[in-house]
């Protein structure tokens, strides 16, 4: 975050160019629009999630929903609703297992494969876009004039790689082999026989109800006070904390720290989380280690005790970091960035935890800052099977890319089934609310002056860029247009 300024300040790379494309392959099939955020606050970055961009690093970029080769709908989950699916919950069972027991489950890469893409776009969108060599944030903010309204004065920079979360890629499990019983020997007389899967579970169904009708009898002779809520399904934090002994094998620890090189907590851990990150690159994708940038955390009167802006949620298990969650902690949501994880813990299926996590995390803030009530998970691609796990945190909306309002996504698969691109909201009549409508309002950053884009037009008569902004402030919509400065050099 910018200590001291109030504007969020970009600089617009426009779109026209495709790109290949890190789901389905195509060489230049992927095409989006981007801007480099040199700094940009909370409410802002809030307002351009809410119309399908996402930041990486401080690259932010919208992807050409009707152009690209494989839309990506921005998803957001009702953290409050949520309800762990089955799977979750074994992921929950088998994280739990081995901080009680050390049981380490065995790699299969035919589980969590919907994980393990990530959201490749994320550090496929940097590729040669360097930082601009003018930076308009050494303007001398004392001198600078502004002829236009004052905005908002909470910001934020953007900060730590901005790619998507991905789980583990647990391995294939191997077939045994039929192997044909030697002459002269069959079935061990002094084993009980062999019964079928679907009997013992009906025993089991049939036990379980026995102990119902027990404790209901009970209940009926002596009734107990905690029993009252046996009938409700257990929460998200019940489950996470589920089957641990008071003195585990391993020790699980949760700790947020804001990504400031003026937070004690992120310096004192930076070394080993940075060098974490490099591994998790490295062996997982190949890539070369690079830096977090500078952030801070960011206080508002109605905001959560922890502030707004980036932060880092880190798991040490017995003492050192063994994964990180990169966050953006905004006005209504939490969003997932990031998450890098020690390789040798992979098969604990870490990016399903660790959304868990988060979405009891945002669960949480909410009782501090009641409007904060949702999880964000990057972008769902339904043209890429790979991805479509994110829709399994029930229950979610996706981002309809011509209204930018919320549809379920139970009601936006049969059109994406039909189409991978398609307008999601239902009413024919709805529109873009925020639809550029004044083009000279928009907001530029020129010589150290604020002014709207009327009067920057007039002083540089000849000036040949009205397209190139009228196509940015579209994308922003009017309000962000008429808040978020826009460099002109």
């Amino acid at each position: 975050m910018a200590a001291g300024g109030s504007y969020s300040i970009v600089e617009y790379f426009g779109g026209d160019g495709g790109h290949r494309c890190g789901y389905c392959k195509h060489e230049n099939g992927n095409f989006s629009h981007g801007m480099w955020s040199h700094t940009m606050t909370v409410q802002d970055y809030q307002d351009l999630i809410d119309r399908g961009w996402r930041r990486s690093g401080k690259y932010v970029y919208k992807p050409t929903m009707n152009k690209t080769c494989c839309p990506q709908y921005t998803i957001r989950c009702h953290a409050l609703n949520f309800h762990p699916s089955k799977t979750h919950k074994k992921t929950l069972k088998k994280v739990n297992r081995f901080l009680s027991r050390g049981e380490m489950p065995v790699e299969r890469h035919d589980e969590g494969q919907e994980d393990s893409l990530g959201e490749i776009m994320d550090s496929a969108h940097e590729e040669g876009v360097q930082p601009p060599r003018q930076d308009p944030l050494k303007i001398d903010h004392s001198e600078v004039q502004d002829i236009s309204t004052s905005p908002d004065t909470d910001t934020t920079n953007s900060a730590a790689p901005a790619t998507p979360r991905e789980d583990a890629a647990p391995a294939p499990e191997e077939k045994t082999p039929n192997v044909t019983p030697k002459p002269g020997k069959g079935a061990d007389p002094s084993r009980p026989l062999g019964r079928k899967a679907k009997d013992i579970r009906k025993e089991r169904r049939l036990q379980k109800e026995q102990q119902k009708q027990q404790e209901a009898e009970s209940s009926s002779v002596n009734p107990v006070p905690s029993k009252s809520s046996s009938n409700q399904p257990k929460s998200l934090e019940e489950f996470i904390t589920e089957s641990l002994p008071n003195d585990p094998l391993h020790r699980l620890e949760v700790r947020l720290v804001p990504v400031s090189f003026e937070d004690p907590d992120f310096l004192a851990s930076y070394e080993q989380s940075a060098a974490l990150y490099a591994r998790y690159q490295m062996t997982v994708h190949g890539d070369a280690p690079y830096e977090c940038g500078e952030s801070e955390a960011e206080m508002a009167p109605d905001g959560p005790e922890v502030g707004y802006g980036s932060f880092h949620q880190q798991y040490w298990l017995d003492g050192r970091i063994v994964a990180v969650g990169v966050l953006d902690i905004l006005p209504s949501c939490v969003s997932s960035v990031y998450l890098y994880y020690h390789p040798d813990f992979s098969s604990l299926s870490l990016g399903t935890y660790s959304a868990l996590r988060e979405i009891a995390f945002t669960r949480q803030l909410q009782q501090q800052s009641p409007k904060l009530a949702y999880y964000y998970l990057g972008f769902y691609v339904h043209s890429c099977p790979k991805m479509r796990y994110k829709g399994q945190y029930q229950p979610s909306d996706l981002l309809c890319p011509e209204t930018y309002t919320w549809v379920s996504i139970e009601r936006c698969i049969p059109r994406l089934e039909i189409s991978a691109y398609s307008r999601l909201s239902e009413n024919a009549h709805e529109g873009d609310a925020c639809v550029l409508k004044e083009l000279g309002r928009v907001l530029v950053l020129h010589r150290r002056t604020v002014m709207p884009y009327a009067a920057y037009a007039r002083k540089r008569k000849g000036s040949n860029d009205e397209k190139e902004v009228e196509q940015y402030a579209s994308l922003l919509g009017q309000t962000c247009a008429e808040r978020i400065l826009l460099y002109r050099a």
